[in-house]
């Protein structure tokens, strides 16, 4: 007896255990027994894109506490007022249901909210006494497993809504315009009296009408529970109804098209980096600049915004409108391969910065060149002449750039785009030296990557489209030196109507270079612009060329709309230029010459340069030369006493004389030196063609193709002579410019040119003849 009793109590003791083990055992959450749409949000909290999920339904799972409370409130009121006190089955409610039914007063629902959840979840027929067996069983057996609240936020997330609208977070959106958390009174009631009958209050004509009758029972319901409020009648006597006028976002949609490439598959939530707030304000300004200049065939635009210092994307637009077939909006123009045209030079003038070829002061020559076969122009089909490298730069000169894309070593600007991750490019030898004139094809995202690499000194970090992204350290590809004085040249840049000289309080330093392709095609604008990076491109995605695409007339002006709306957006975010890094000095050169003054240099500027790195000498341009007072000719030793005077003369070389002739800007002509006459020492000649390194392939012998000989040469000299080897090939004035040379046979060639005071340089040459 003892033990049967002892049985007895230990099942009956048994039970609670067994219930405390289904409630604590892990069990799958709710959200996961349903398939869910993805979608995609912003940094700030927005709902940019929604997509089906895989059972064909709009479900966007919204968490309890980012419903208003009024909903869940109207919710409860509708479905389940009796909810927290009961066990998952209501059996006052279910017999009374079962009573009407049976008397013939036609049929009421007995469910509980927890019962209706269960038929959601586990698809269950419940119009038979057995499916409604089934539907209390698993009733039971959800409350056991599941928290009240859990199962409250999972049926407010699978409640249907006609359609294929499932939850509030879908029905909210879609009928209102609105999140759940900023839906009010007359709309959670609204919204609480259709997953009874979806069917029926969905939808439009007779529906509303039905949709309205059930809306007005359950409003003087609520207000017959409760004390309203003024406000809160005032929103229960207005007739808000749901009509599917208002859509799921289809906000960011390049940007979100290419989250949803890289996350194929992935259901749920995404989180992004991208500001929808500054999103919306760089769609704006696009929409005012085309609207405004759309006469000049300016329609599209493209831009990226990334903030550089931990490279996420914070605004991203593929084209001017993505609905627009005209203009073939849907392509994404942040991820198409372009011709960048000059937004390249900055990165070859910092590789020549790290490579010692050049300081921003060094001179050099814009002015008609050969390279090779390569004989580039200028945009403007003019020539400046002498230029400083950082006016060369921000005034986009083709010759210069070219020039120090030749004296470049390793790496070149082509190892340099491979080592940035520049994608899909074809064999160096495909570019030539065009490379440096925007000859390849770059895509916004990559282009946005290189000058984020500037600001973040020399450091290439890949962009980043989601917060979970590593920040990774990054490859070095510049120097801090060379990306610093980079930056600051491009910070000179004025900006379109303005000289430059003064920027106004409060401003945020820009550093900015233009691009413009060939053919005009493709305008370009990109740089620093605060904590930024902003890219943008005008153009045309079927690559018709327009006149009206240059980079400094179309791309330029909505660059700097976007900086200047940027900086009013974020007042409080204050930036400075950036400060130099231990490894570059300030040092004062000869503003005429770019090189260290010597004493007679009339004229100091201050420049950057890198020590050790930068090609820093001393100047001989300014010369002093002893005139004799009587003849005004340049004096022989020694001098009597007061018979001489003292002037300084410019010695240029020959071909900057030349330049600056054509250019307009006559030098003062340096007397003829005799040999006896003193001033400082001469340079000997630099050979200009031909080229270091450089191959040359004659097609035949016939002496139809000739490579030319030229050379610079210092102001005292008037003639050169060429060799080739011992043999003479041609005596020629400096006046004269570059001779024709016809070889006569293949191999190496030992080029020397020797001027008239002696002074000599020399450079191999290989030559071979094709068949």
């Amino acid at each position: 007896m003892m033990t049967r009793r002892m049985q007895t109590w230990g099942r009956i003791a048994g039970v609670p255990a067994i219930l405390l083990l289904i409630r604590v055992y892990p069990e799958r959450p709710l959200r996961d027994l349903v398939p869910q749409s993805t979608s995609v949000w912003s940094a700030d909290g927005e709902l940019l894109r929604a997509t089906l999920a895989s059972d064909e339904q709009y479900r966007l799972w919204t968490p309890l506490h980012e419903m208003s409370p009024a909903l869940v409130d109207a919710f409860r009121l509708k479905e389940d007022r009796w909810f927290y006190w009961h066990p998952g089955v209501n059996p006052v409610s279910l017999i009374r249901a079962a009573r009407s039914t049976w008397q013939g007063h036609g049929r009421q629902g007995g469910s509980t909210l927890t019962m209706q959840l269960a038929r959601l979840v586990y698809h269950l027929n419940t119009k038979t006494p057995a499916g409604k067996l089934k539907q209390s069983a698993a009733a039971l057996w959800l409350e056991a497993r599941y928290s009240k609240r859990s199962i409250l936020e999972a049926y407010l997330n699978l409640a249907p809504f006609g359609g294929n609208i499932q939850g509030v977070g879908a029905a909210s959106r879609i009928y209102f315009g609105k999140p759940p958390s900023q839906a009010g009174l007359g709309e959670a009631i609204t919204l609480a009296v259709i997953p009874q009958r979806p069917a029926a209050r969905a939808g439009r004509g007779v529906q509303q009408s039905r949709l309205l009758a059930a809306r007005t029972h359950l409003a003087h319901y609520w207000l017959h529970s409760n004390h309203a409020t003024d406000s809160e009648r005032r929103q229960l006597e207005l007739p808000v109804l749901a009509q599917p006028d208002s859509a799921l976002p289809l906000n960011a949609p390049h940007f979100t098209d290419a989250i949803l490439r890289a996350n194929p598959g992935l259901a749920g939530r995404i989180d992004t980096t991208l500001d929808a707030g500054l999103q919306r304000l760089v769609e704006r300004q696009i929409d005012r600049y085309l609207n405004q200049f759309g006469e000049r065939g300016i329609r599209n635009a493209a831009t990226l915004l990334v903030d550089y210092r931990d490279m996420s994307v914070k605004s991203w637009v593929g084209s001017a409108d993505y609905m627009n077939q005209r203009i073939h909006g849907q392509i994404n123009g942040v991820l198409t391969k372009r011709s960048p045209g000059s937004t390249l030079k900055p990165f070859l003038y910092a590789l020549a910065l790290d490579q010692g070829v050049l300081h921003p002061r060094t001179i050099l020559r814009d002015a008609p060149t050969s390279f090779g076969p390569f004989t580039p122009e200028n945009f403007d089909g003019n020539f400046i002449g002498p230029i400083p490298a950082q006016d060369a730069l921000i005034r986009s000169r083709n010759i210069p750039a070219v020039w120090i894309a030749t004296q470049l070593r390793q790496p070149d600007l082509y190892q340099f785009l491979e080592s940035a991750g520049v994608g899909n490019m074809k064999r160096e030898s495909y570019y030539g030296l065009a490379l440096a004139l925007g000859g390849g094809e770059v895509t916004m995202e990559e282009l946005a990557g290189l000058y984020a690499m500037l600001a973040n000194q020399g450091v290439m970090r890949p962009l980043r489209t989601r917060p979970s992204e590593a920040k990774r350290d990054g490859v070095r590809l510049l120097s801090p030196e060379a990306s610093f004085i980079t930056i600051d040249m491009l910070s000179h840049n004025p900006r379109p109507g303005e000289d430059g000289s003064l920027a106004p309080r409060g401003r945020w330093p820009i550093a900015w270079k233009t691009g413009t392709s060939w053919g005009f095609r493709d305008a370009w604008s990109a740089g620093i612009v605060g904590p930024y990076i902003l890219v943008v491109w005008i153009g045309d995605f079927e690559a018709q060329g327009n006149p009206s695409f240059v980079g400094a007339d179309a791309a330029a002006p909505l660059f700097f709309r976007l900086a200047d709306a940027l900086n009013l957006q974020k007042p409080d975010e204050i930036m400075k230029a950036p400060d130099p890094p231990p490894g570059v000095s300030r040092v004062a050169v000869c503003a005429e010459s770019g090189d260290l003054p010597n004493k007679y240099c009339p004229q100091t500027v201050e420049t950057w340069y890198i020590p050790g790195k930068s090609p820093i000498r001393v100047s001989q341009l300014h010369r002093a030369v002893a005139i004799d007072i009587r003849t005004g000719l340049p004096a022989c030793p020694p001098y009597a006493p007061n018979a001489t005077r003292q002037e300084i003369f410019e010695f240029w070389p020959s071909d900057m004389m030349k330049l600056f002739r054509e250019a307009g800007m006559p030098r003062r002509k340096t007397p003829a030196m005799p040999d006896c006459a003193v001033a400082d020492a001469g340079g000997v000649p630099k050979i200009a063609t031909p080229l270091r390194g450089v191959t040359y392939t004659l097609r035949h012998k016939s002496g139809a193709e000739t490579i030319p000989l030229e050379a610079s040469t210092d102001a005292d000299v008037e003639s050169v002579f060429w060799f080739d080897g011992a043999v003479l090939i041609a005596k020629s004035a400096v006046t004269h410019g570059a001779i024709p040379w016809t070889p006569v046979a293949d191999g190496m060639h030992l080029i020397r040119v020797i001027d008239d005071h002696g002074r000599a340089a020399e450079r191999d040459v290989t030559i071979r003849f094709a068949d």
